[in-house]
């Protein structure tokens, strides 16, 4: 979960990076195709950095359940493929990346499925000197 956490980070950062580029530096009316998409890119990487973190940390607590693992590697999949086609369109101009997309979309989703199963299938902590009544 290191390496989740560690990928996490370096991918919130970027994300933030790109957002601030597209703000900032992708002024004008000609640019607002490829703006849109750095931050729509930049908002699915970002709120998926956070969800690996968060998924990261429930898998400390429960080194067990695999499915935490997969998911993560299934947000990182689809942070890659999902905003690395928008990115590789907005800054190439070469709409053929889009068929990437929805793979990483697909990435995404199975990730927050194997969460939910992994939350559903979770038996419940108890924290010592909780009462169990």
């Amino acid at each position: 979960m290191r390496l989740s956490i560690g990928l996490a980070g370096l991918s919130g950062m970027s994300a933030v990076a790109l957002g601030a580029f597209a703000a900032h530096g992708m002024a004008g009316e000609e640019m607002a195709y490829a703006r849109d998409l750095v931050e729509k890119g930049a908002h699915y990487q970002l709120v998926h950095a956070v969800a690996i973190v968060v998924v990261a940390v429930f898998a400390l607590l429960r080194p067990n359940m695999r499915l935490l693992a997969y998911a993560n590697v299934a947000f990182l999949l689809g942070s890659l493929l999902f905003c690395g086609s928008l990115y590789a369109i907005a800054f190439s101009g070469v709409r053929a990346f889009g068929m990437v997309a929805p793979v990483g979309g697909i990435s995404f989703m199975a990730g927050w499925l194997m969460l939910a199963i992994a939350g559903f299938r979770a038996v419940p902590v108890r924290l010592e000197g909780e009462d169990v009544n």
